[in-house]
């Protein structure tokens, strides 16, 4: 499997580079193998972009992310996407360099000043941040940790579906880290918040970086140590104990939610059930 490689930014631009170029909140896409696929840069070279980043190797190919102005004109044979359902589009390594672009083009966006002074903020040289030419500040990409936890109580395993999802899709549960908490901790403190329950055994499970807009999703398995179950009204529509043949509506693959779930399900066939 090919991945990411961070390397120096070749002298010239190459043609054959892929260029993940954000407007707005979509990515600009071209149709590939009767799907979805990443430009040329040297098929789009007349997009007027705001700035462009060079991210690092592909399976030896390099990418650059680019920000367009909300009135840029696409070229022909181009089209607009965005970044959720594209991600489901890509395979894996692609969707993950379209995850980080749009996390860079966001952050270029949004620290064009300094956040202490005002000043205009520029550029490091061979490093992913930007100085403070006035008072020194360096401002970083953001990266935002959050938990997300898989809890079993015997055979049966805790999902919830939550307000903000567009489909009737349930998941396991998952919340922000607080300042001054361990990721432990705010595993317990996410369930007792939002569904009433106390869990043990809470145990790494892996991560994944989730580009809405700039989390790191940390996964971890518990079980359930006691408490009913009490929804929070605000963050969830219901939760509730699935077993196995009896799952709802599950998140997509791609997800490390999904990844919690059929890690559980495993070996057995996954049931009914999939979301698009």
């Amino acid at each position: 499997m090919s991945r990411l490689v961070r390397v120096p930014a070749p002298p010239e631009v190459p043609a054959e580079a892929l260029l993940f170029a954000v407007r707005g909140r979509e990515l600009v896409i071209v149709e590939e193998g009767g799907g979805v696929g990443i430009p040329r840069l040297g098929a789009v070279r007349e997009l007027a972009a705001e700035a462009i980043h060079h991210l690092g190797c592909l399976g030896g190919r390099h990418c650059y992310a680019a920000a367009l102005g909300d009135e840029a004109d696409l070229p022909q044979g181009t089209g607009l996407m965005a970044l959720r359902p594209l991600m489901l589009g890509l395979d894996e390594e692609l969707a993950g360099v379209a995850g980080l672009a749009f996390q860079i083009v966001d952050w270029e966006r949004t620290h064009r000043f300094c956040g202490a002074c005002a000043t205009p903020t520029e550029l490091v040289a061979g490093e992913r941040a930007k100085r403070c030419p006035a008072c020194g500040l360096l401002a970083f990409p953001r990266v935002a940790p959050a938990v997300i936890a898989r809890v079993t109580r015997g055979d049966e395993i805790l999902l919830a579906r939550g307000r903000r999802f567009p489909d009737p899709v349930y998941s396991v549960l998952a919340g922000f880290v607080d300042p001054g908490e361990s990721l432990e901790q705010t595993v317990a403190r996410e369930l007792e918040e939002e569904v009433g329950i106390e869990v043990e055994d809470v145990r790494y499970f892996a991560s994944q970086p989730w580009p809405f807009p700039h989390s790191l999703m940390v996964g971890f398995t518990a079980r359930w140590a006691g408490g009913d179950l009490r929804v929070d009204p605000v963050e969830l529509v219901d939760a509730g104990w699935f077993s196995r043949d009896a799952l709802p509506l599950l998140p997509p693959p791609l997800s490390i939610a999904r990844r919690l779930i059929d890690d559980w399900v495993a070996p057995a066939d996954m049931p009914r059930g999939q979301a698009p």
